[in-house]
């Protein structure tokens, strides 16, 4: 029994690295298991706080885990450029619905798409123009080891204008981004998305235009 004590004692530290190595490929081989820009869901159960600051604005928004695949929530913008458009410069604020669906997952990529549903306002000369936004997008993530995932994505943050002169919008936004994982719970990211917004003919403008719009945002994940 003395002699067959040191051997089991040494396995057990052979092995224990082993093991550890597998539990960790397992939750976190993917980023670390979690996103809020790319196509990994927070994880079922788990509650993120997400902030952002660029252009066109500041967001700050709770996410959480409804099971594996789904994520609910809400966000609140403060914008000083009006919905990306680079030429308009005007203070705004939109109230959202936040939902994130994975649609698909492999070991090198995953899908999903996102709907925010919400009003926005923005003000101007004495004037407060009223909408509801309905952007939808469509995002697939590839991780890149512990630390890293990358994302690209297709934006259409459609959203409409009531009253006189509003009129529907149609932006078409293609871009990229990154999630850089600090440890488990905390991650640093940047997201792009750029292309036209379409007016069609409408009491606004009075004919059909297209400009250019630009989301470039800075931001910051906690996972509680």
């Amino acid at each position: 029994m003395k002699r067959l004590l040191p051997g089991l004692i040494l396995c057990c530290v052979l092995a224990a690295p082993s093991a550890f190595a597998q539990e960790e490929g397992v939750s976190y081989g993917r980023g670390q298991g979690w996103s809020v820009l790319a196509g990994d869901t927070v994880g079922a159960n788990n509650t993120v706080f997400s902030g952002q600051l660029g252009w066109p604005g500041i967001s700050l928004g709770l996410l959480h885990g409804a099971n594996s695949k789904l994520d609910i929530g809400g966000k609140f913008t403060f914008n000083y450029g009006q919905e990306g458009l680079v030429e308009v410069v005007e203070p705004g604020l939109k109230l959202q619905a936040w939902v994130r669906l994975m649609l698909a997952q492999t070991s090198k990529v995953s899908l999903a798409v996102t709907f925010q549903p919400g009003p926005l306002f923005y003000f101007h000369d004495g004037d407060t123009d009223v909408g509801l936004a309905l952007p939808v997008a469509l995002v697939a993530g590839i991780p890149v080891g512990s630390a890293l995932m990358l994302n690209v994505g297709l934006d259409i943050p459609f959203h409409v204008y009531f009253g006189t002169g509003g009129g529907p919008v149609f932006p078409l936004l293609v871009g990229g981004g990154m999630e850089y994982f600090l440890d488990r719970s905390l991650a640093v990211n940047f997201n792009v998305r750029m292309g036209p917004s379409i007016f069609p003919d409408s009491g606004r403008r009075g004919r059909s235009e297209a400009y250019f719009t630009l989301e470039a945002l800075f931001g910051v994940a906690y996972r509680f």
